[in-house]
């Protein structure tokens, strides 16, 4: 796989606050000599709190490396205290140094495995390593599920469910992500057709925030919940009681997520999509919505703990925002602009190679990048260095911080003739913002399904000969681009219009197929209820 700035803001934003507001709720205390010699004069209640204020207070001013020293400094003080390694992990990431942000989740993982909190995070930033070993992840999430399972076992009876498969269903939807979000532009289309006569919409909504999406969706919705008071025991209440036939996470191991209650099993099927770009590892979630271009039979299914229910086209369909701004013409003057709007924790030294490599063949053109981070200066000056090292020179770069309102994010679309997907790691909302703004994207297909998600939103889109297979096709590709400036403008005119006429926007056809599915495996649930047992 969003509030004003597209998916790249959000979840810069979203991983900002990560660590710290979760990791909170597992702090374990300082060993006793520790907090003595550090604890104000005053008797602090809360030394650890204390410490961290410093280095939050030099994080506060952009001065990034400074703060990571005082979070090192606090952890050496009060090694066990969860908050302080949430800070310095963040601390990495807006940093852009995501491996050692990895190693950081880690450590703390290790001091305490049982925590599921932390042990999200660790698992949703593990997405951002350099080289993610898609095995190791695997094998990760499985972990997770068995705690999951251990802690929170499944604790409800559907004795009295009615198995009649062809009878109207209630689907519950749950998410933090009800709102102005990345998530919104492809659940709310879903939940706007789904055949009422044939289904009754649940909608369970977690987190304590409302704006104009948020309303639009408690007005689409048969039942709306709001459940951000509701903690995981109490949530599964909820719906068990509601009588959800099918249950749909939205949000994986991201930022205020409900697996827990999942893990409990509230409804007879239960199943994950389109928030998380992999297996949640709960054998208590029964299926996960893909497509078969971004998770190819074979080896994903084996990485999986939930069945994979792909659909006959992409697993995604795009509701673009009403304020878009209309696509310009690109001017024939000046340098061509490549651009890339994704994050820059999804930005590593190999896609750096191959960006280099692009703006050298192209030796009149220059690279806009567009994130949250690029606000903090020292990131900005890292990613300079990183060019400059490449042979690539810092006027050739400009780094734009995020808009502060989405139709000035996407009218930035307007100054870039060709976008570059980030691999391994493909974008989601950014490659489709790119696209209905005129703007072809150039991706790397790989092994994951985070490494194939444009290479399924271009082939619904009908745009497959931007997807590369190889580095080398990757930069031919763009290459070839830069050098077409009447391809760039056919494109420019006609993307939007295409747009619109292709399966990515088929708002009512992606229902019904999704619908389909949930029948598939609503039949097979009530079957498995009827069979008679061998006696």
């Amino acid at each position: 796989m969003l509030p004003r700035g597209g998916f790249a803001a959000i979840i810069a934003r979203m991983l900002g606050r990560l660590i710290r507001q979760l990791w909170t709720r597992g702090r374990r205390a300082a060993p006793a000599d520790t907090r003595d010699a550090t604890r104000s004069e005053a008797g602090d209640a809360d030394p650890g709190g204390t410490c961290l204020k410093a280095g939050d207070a030099l994080k506060a001013q952009g001065r990034l490396a400074a703060a990571l020293e005082a979070y090192r400094a606090c952890a050496r003080a009060y090694p066990e205290d969860l908050r302080i390694r949430g800070a310095a992990a963040n601390t990495l990431s807006a940093s852009w140094c995501m491996d050692q942000c990895i190693a950081a989740c880690a450590e703390a993982h290790a001091l305490a495995p049982e925590n599921t909190d932390v042990f999200s995070g660790y698992l949703l930033y593990s997405h951002y390593a350099t080289v993610p070993d898609a095995q190791a992840l695997a094998e990760l999430h499985q972990r997770y599920g068995a705690i999951a399972a251990r802690l929170f076992p499944p604790r409800f009876d559907f004795a009295a469910r009615d198995a009649d498969p062809e009878r109207r269903l209630r689907i519950g939807y749950v998410s933090r992500d009800f709102c102005l979000h990345s998530v919104a532009s492809f659940v709310e289309p879903v939940i706007a057709h789904h055949d009422r006569g044939r289904y009754e919409v649940y909608c369970y909504y977690t987190r304590d925030y409302r704006d104009p999406m948020t309303e639009r969706f408690a007005s689409i919705a048969d039942v709306w919940r709001e459940t951000h008071a509701d903690d995981v025991r109490a949530l599964a209440s909820r719906i068990h009681a509601d009588g959800v036939d099918l249950l749909v996470d939205l949000g994986g191991h991201t930022l205020g997520n409900r697996l827990l209650a999942f893990a409990q099993r509230p409804a007879p099927v239960q199943l994950t999509w389109a928030g998380y770009p992999d297996t949640t590892g709960l054998q208590t979630v029964d299926y996960r919505v893909t497509d078969a271009t971004v998770d190819p039979p074979g080896a994903a299914d084996a990485r999986h703990s939930e069945r994979l229910l792909r659909l006959p086209g992409a697993f995604l369909c795009y509701n673009p925002p009403v304020d878009s701004p209309e696509v310009l013409a690109r001017p024939r003057a000046g340098p061509l602009v490549f651009g890339s709007f994704n994050m820059i924790m999804k930005v590593n030294e190999p896609l750096l190679d191959l960006w280099a490599h692009i703006l050298a063949a192209v030796p009149d053109s220059r690279m806009m990048l567009k994130s949250s981070l690029i606000e903090y200066s020292e990131t900005a000056q890292r990613l300079l260095e990183r060019f400059t090292a490449r042979g690539i020179a810092p006027d050739r770069v400009e780094l734009r911080p995020w808009a502060q309102v989405r139709a000035a994010h996407l009218d930035a679309y307007n100054e870039v003739d060709v976008a570059l997907d980030t691999f391994p790691y493909n974008g989601t909302t950014t490659t489709c913002e790119a696209l209905w703004m005129g703007v072809p994207v150039v991706t790397l297909a790989g092994e994951t399904h985070m490494s194939r998600v444009s290479a399924s939103l271009l082939a619904a889109a009908g745009l497959d000969e931007y997807v590369a297979t190889t580095p080398d096709d990757y930069v031919r590709i763009a290459v070839e681009l830069a050098r077409d400036p009447a391809r760039r403008a056919e494109l420019a005119r006609s993307l939007r219009p295409r747009l619109r006429a292709s399966p990515l926007f088929d708002h009512r056809g992606f229902t019904h197929g999704l619908e389909q599915r949930y029948r598939e495996v609503w039949r097979a649930w009530c079957a498995a209820r009827v069979e008679p047992h061998p006696a």
